[in-house]
């Protein structure tokens, strides 16, 4: 017999793949008639039919492929030659169990051998006899081998009679539960039940006590029967914490009986292997003798012929079990191919067609262990969720046309078998053979082309967007890791094979853990992030592990989350142009198309400012040095309050961040800049999608030489209702860690145990204190006598007997008039001559500048200003006006004009960017009726957008005279967040009523007023100067309580850490302080900030035109993850609305194309979709995963425990029981038996 014969013109190599002459067969052995094969089927799917084909490719063989309804789209039937459909109508697994139309499709195709692969019928007897009553030989062993070794019962008694040890069980598949029973009784707990016919951790379940015995019987049985046709079990003794060894077998028809070593399976979950390793570390050589002599005696003693495993449980004793033998090849059979250089499914064939071993080189003593191999089961299964298998599509791209780089026009096609969307776009409509239908035809090649037009003839080139891990060493085995895979629920979550191979263990886990780390998987969830820490574990690499390594090591699921930023920017940009801006736009204004031009800044760090006196010398120290200064200094608000007043508070950290360093260069004079606190806080989470925390960091980073200054709302801190005390503290302490200076503590009701809180928690801090005195009325006007001089006074002296380091005076509404700021500032300069004292106003009258000159000259050590461009109307005074007014005077501010120029130019054109929230839109000037309204600056905008939002656009003179009877009727207060919201609900609610102040007050007993007004007259945040107005509070409130003194200081501590927990469950991440403090202040505006994030950030690196309105078709740009990292894009088109209720958005990436599926949300509420379950909401139960009601067992109205079983759910051929977290009484059920849910999909609720 010849080593080598001639098939289709060419060599082909036998069974082995070195290239040494193998030794010719003994001249005694049998021989049979050698039947060469010239087509080869294989009965099964995905990555094991690609293997065999592969193999029969090698060896000059035709293949054919067959394939269930679902799978027409699955890889294994486009790299077969041939590829027939079978079980049309069966259920996805069971039409690979159909042995009548495998039979029929072999036949009528001519098929001279099948190949079973591993699963499905692989181990089936009676599977092997029809192919071979059908003339087809079957590549394994004889059927009646299978037979014997599928039985797992009669496997052990044949065990048993070559002399090998079993683990004790039942003799017989056991066909009650009182079999089981006892069992039990005679060996005790734990026990495990096994499917009598099948593997692969199928119908295999651990129990532990009687209580656990009925279900884990119940559903091994129904697994069983799913997955292999029979639900045939059989019960063993269940050894703990044992290695799982395994032994590769191969046997020919001569009676030739080898072992190519031994595989340590032991890294298991649900008794399915995870990571397989060859040879077993560390295993003792005589073990590992009797392990392989006991192998091949069992072998011999049933004749066995091909490739089989047998396996062993090693107790901690180094006695060896078996358990089974699979007659069949191992999902792992890699990791031995890697060490022995053979290839099994060479083997498998050549064996079939007749050969021997020793004719294909095949002798015990040429076998040798070559170094180590480790392979890693890569699985679309969420480790987080107790590996609950994921369904949907790897992440798709599109095609491009060869030969036409250069056109703007861009045609699709999607992988084979997908859809192919209409898309409509400028770009595309440049084309003039598009708005007809696009005809995409695949060649048998795999490649696809547009016929038609003037494409015709043009090759399209798929686009790679599923990256993995290669390189030297590195083998994979795939079917279903490909772009624009769908992986559905129905077959097995194996998604590619990764195998390893280095000169020892060590370097086999390297290589590995550097594969794993290139791999990029989008779409669906995986075991990547599992197996790499499986990879970096100590007793892993230690060689050390055992079938309870996965269980016993809860830090493998601490799991380290993808980054995956570019997919994430994709996803939101195409949610932006599918369903419009994420953020709510006041106007119908477009982003200015042109980004602001960042004037130059010097190369080296800044030069020292005030914040180096305050590093230096501390609050006390930086106080004296303001106070020494010879002229006048200035604050800058536009990085906070200017735009809030002018712009909704909508200016991004994205463009904070670029005249950043020109500030930090060109005005080391200021005083300090306003950049944090207040509404910013709630406003870059709740709409900005941003952290304002990070916002500071970055800020800070950026600005180390000018004190940051912030405004804290005493004891509401940066919120709008009161907070226990540590919250508070522990608020300041964070902020001054994370680069506050200056504190500007204020209270909206001067309420002076509020402000004290506030005061203590930032001087505690380390920070600068600026107490701030709220200014309303007129102290120039003898007739408003609540808000006097002598109010003013007397609340200054209470704060600087607190302790404060700068005095502020707070006028939110631009009240004060010259005049008033030379009797106030001048009282307080003379009252108290060594403290600074910082002045703060808006410009909504017009003079602001006057009035900030006046202060200046009356003894004002700081005023506010904001960039020329940001400043006026509801703004603060024009700091270009101040630096000019005061040039060449004893109050020089020594701020260079030409800086000032270039800075507000940047203004100008950042302020274009945020056109559809510019005050401009609706409000064309400033107002002096703000002396008589005494509407706070910003809220003055708010209001104005808000009239016309509602329709009340002509009549905000209406909605301004309510403000001044809203403010009378709940006793003339100081007006600022969060009391200058409380008139501004009375007022609209007046407005909008058709009420007068009278008729309001008369009526308050039946009125429903807004819920801000009710609290307020419950004292909810404080007491007012002068008390609540009476009897109007009284009609109000009626029985409701009342709240005596400081509202916070009944609040108990809230717990930080329990909160820090409830955030990491929550959210399974890293969480800072930062995020606790953010959470415990805005809990559901945080909790919706981090869902956004994690599928969609990181948004800070779009500019702000993209953020907001998002690309135009065709436009091309750049996006800067972070120094070094640029993502090229290209918007492509959008495509028509699919029935799912999304569109398809193409893309180009870094020159590859991808595409996002996107629901849209108009279209979606016309549609009916199946309700989810709520995160937040205790009693609604969703779907763990993806998958089939298979049993529902609660009906509505049932009493249900806590831990009992509500429903089975199935998918990839695992069952999962879910069971309720409550105890309670199921109110209603979502679903039924057979449904198909999708991932936390609403199966029923409970109260």
């Amino acid at each position: 017999m010849l080593k080598f014969r001639t098939v289709h013109g060419g060599l082909r190599l036998l069974g082995i793949r070195r290239t040494s002459t193998a030794p010719a067969a003994s001249p005694n052995v049998r021989r049979l008639e050698y039947k060469p094969i010239k087509k080869v089927m294989v009965a099964n799917r995905g990555e094991i039919a690609i293997r065999v084909f592969r193999a029969c490719t090698e060896l000059g063989i035709r293949t054919v492929a067959i394939y269930s309804e679902q799978d027409t789209g699955q890889m294994h039937r486009q790299k077969a030659d041939e590829a027939y459909l079978i079980g049309r109508g069966l259920a996805p697994v069971q039409a690979y169990l159909h042995i009548p139309d495998i039979i029929k499709v072999a036949k009528e195709n001519n098929v001279d051998a099948v190949h079973p692969g591993y699963g499905f019928l692989s181990e089936r007897a009676d599977f092997a006899q029809a192919c071979q009553d059908a003339g087809v030989r079957f590549i394994g062993p004889s059927p009646e081998v299978v037979r014997k070794m599928g039985d797992k019962v009669e496997a052990r008694a044949i065990a048993i009679a070559a002399g090998v040890p079993v683990v004790p069980g039942t003799d017989a598949p056991i066909t009650s539960l009182h079999e089981a029973h006892e069992f039990s009784n005679t060996y005790g707990f734990p026990i495990i039940f096994k499917a009598a016919y099948g593997g692969g951790g199928r119908g295999m379940r651990v129990v532990h006590s009687y209580e656990e015995l009925e279900e884990n019987y119940t559903r091994a049985y129904s697994e069983a029967l799913a997955a292999f046709g029979n639900g045939a079990l059989f019960v063993e003794k269940f050894i703990e914490k044992p290695r799982h060894i395994e032994v590769q077998i191969l046997g020919d028809q001569y009676g030739n009986i080898l072992h190519l070593y031994e595989r340590d399976c032991s890294i298991q979950r649900r008794h399915q292997k995870v990571v397989e390793i060859a040879p077993a570390a560390h295993l003792d050589p005589q073990l590992r003798t009797r392990l392989t002599s006991d192998s091949v005696k069992l072998a011999k003693q049933v004749g066995y012929e091909n490739a089989g495993t047998v396996e062993f449980l090693v107790d901690r004793h180094g006695k060896h079990y078996f358990i089974e033998v699979n007659s069949r090849l191992q999902v792992e059979h890699t990791v031995t191919e890697e060490i022995t250089d053979v290839d099994l499914v060479h083997a498998q064939i050549h064996v079939a067609e007749g050969r021997s071993l020793p004719d294909l080189g095949l002798r015990q003593e040429n076998i040798r262990i070559n170094g180590c191999a480790i392979q890693c089961r890569v699985t679309t299964e969420d480790p987080a969720r107790s590996f609950q298998p994921d369904t949907g599509r790897i992440e798709v791209g599109g095609a491009r046309a060869e030969g036409d780089a250069s056109s703007p026009v861009h045609r699709f096609c999607l992988v084979p078998g997908a859809a192919v969307p209409s898309c409509h776009s400028p770009a595309v409509r440049e084309d003039p053979h598009v708005g007809s239908e696009v005809d995409i035809e695949y060649t048998e090649a795999g490649s696809a082309q547009r016929r038609g037009g003037a494409s015709q003839g043009k090759r399209l080139l798929g686009a790679q967007v599923f990256r993995s891990g290669e390189g030297m060493g590195i083998r994979l085995d795939n079917a279903s890791a490909f772009q624009g895979a769908v992986i559905s629920p129905h077959y097995d979550s194996l998604l590619v094979k990764v195998i390893a191979h280095g000169k020892d263990h060590p370097t086999a886990a390297t290589k590995m853990s550097r594969a794993l780390a290139e791999f990029r998987v989008r779409g669906v969830k995986t075991n990547i992030a599992f197996l790499q820490n499986v990879l970096n574990n100590q007793q892993f690499l230690a060689g050390t592990v055992d079938t309870q390594f996965i269980d016993e090591n809860p830090e493998l699921f601490q799991l380290r989350p993808a980054q995956n930023r570019a997919q994430k920017l994709l996803h939101y940009l195409g949610h932006v142009m599918v369903n419009g801006p994420t953020t709510p736009i006041p106007v119908k204004a477009s982003p200015s198309p042109t980004d602001p031009v960042v004037p130059a800044v010097p190369i080296g760090p800044p030069p020292a400012g005030f914040r180096d006196i305050l590093l230096r010398e501390g609050p006390e120290g930086f106080a004296r040095a303001v106070r020494n200064h010879p002229g006048l200094l200035l604050m800058d608000t536009t990085f906070r309050d200017a735009h809030q007043s002018l712009l909704a508070t909508r200016v991004r950290t994205h463009d904070l961040k670029k005249i950043a360093p020109y500030v930090a260069h060109n005005f080391s004079k200021l005083f300090s800049m306003e950049n944090w606190g207040g509404a910013t806080f709630d406003v870059a989470m709740r709409f900005l999608y941003e952290c304002p925390w990070r916002r500071l960091q970055e800020l800070r980073e950026l600005i180390p030489n000018i004190p940051f200054q912030m405004l804290l709302r005493g004891a509401n801190a940066v919120g709008y209702t009161n907070y226990p005390d540590n919250v508070v503290f522990k608020f300041c302490e964070v902020a001054k860690e994370n680069g506050m200076d200056v504190f500007r503590v204020f209270d909206s009701l001067n309420y002076l145990p509020n402000m004290l809180l506030g005061m203590e928690a930032a001087g505690s801090a380390g920070g600068v204190v600026e107490a701030a005195i709220s200014y309303t009325g007129d102290v120039a006007d003898p007739s408003r006598t609540k808000y006097s001089l002598q109010y003013y006074m007397g609340l200054a002296e209470e704060l600087v007997r607190a302790g404060t380091h700068i005095l502020c005076i707070k006028d939110m509404a631009g009240l004060l008039k010259p005049t008033a700021c030379t009797m106030l500032v001048s009282s307080l300069r003379d009252r108290f001559p060594d403290l600074p004292l910082h002045i703060h106003t808006h410009d909504t009258s017009g003079a602001g500048v006057a009035a900030m000159l006046a202060c200046a000259q009356a003894g004002a050590d700081v005023v506010d200003v904001a960039a020329d461009s940001m400043s006026g109307m509801t703004s603060q005074p024009s700091m270009g006006a101040l630096v000019a007014c005061t040039r060449g005077t004893p109050l020089d501010t020594e701020v260079p004009m030409e800086r000032v120029f270039d800075y507000s130019e940047y203004w100008e054109g950042a302020r274009g960017l945020y056109a559809a929230f510019d005050c401009t839109a609706t409000m064309k000037s400033g107002n002096s009726d703000v002396y008589e309204n005494e509407i706070p600056g910003g809220q003055y905008t708010n209001l104005h957008f808000q009239a016309h939002s509602m329709g009340l656009g002509s009549k905000f003179k209406e909605v301004k005279k309510a403000y001044v009877e809203a403010n009378q009727m709940l006793g003339d207060l100081i007006k600022v967040t969060p009391s200058s919201k409380i008139v501004g609900d009375l007022a609209q609610f007046m407005v909008q009523n058709g009420l007068s102040r009278a008729e309001a007050e008369a009526q308050a007993e039946e009125l429903s007023f807004p819920r801000s007004v009710v609290e307020f007259l419950q004292g909810y945040i404080g007491v007012p100067h002068g008390g609540f107005p009476e009897p109007f509070r009284s009609k109000v409130l009626k029985d409701l309580p009342r709240v005596e003194g400081r509202p916070g200081a009944s609040l108990p501590p809230l717990d930080l850490q329990a909160l820090e927990k409830e955030l990491v469950d929550r959210h399974g991440e890293e969480v800072t302080p930062e995020d606790v403090l953010s959470a415990a202040m805005y809990p559901d505006v945080f909790a919706h900030f981090k869902d956004f994030t994690a599928t969609f950030g990181p948004l800070d690196s779009l500019n702000t035109r993209l953020f907001l309105q998002g690309p135009k078709i065709a436009e091309e740009f750049e996006v800067e993850l972070e120094r070094g990292k640029t993502l090229h894009i290209k918007a492509l088109a959008v495509s028509d609305l699919n029935r799912a209720g999304q569109r398809q958005v193409f893309f180009e990436l870094n020159g590859q194309l991808r595409s996002i599926l996107v629901k849209d949300t108009q279209a979606m509420k016309e549609m009916h979709f199946h309700p989810k379950a709520l995160k937040d909401v205790k009693g609604q139960i969703g779907a763990p995963m993806p998958g089939k009601v298979i049993d529902i067992k609660v009906v509505a109205g049932a009493k249900v425990a806590k831990g009992q079983p509500l429903c089975v759910l199935s998918a990839m051929k695992m069952e999962t029981v879910v069971t309720s977290p409550m105890e309670g009484t199921v109110r209603k059920v979502h679903v039924t038996k057979d449904m198909t849910l999708e991932g936390d999909d609403l199966i029923l609720e409970i109260e």
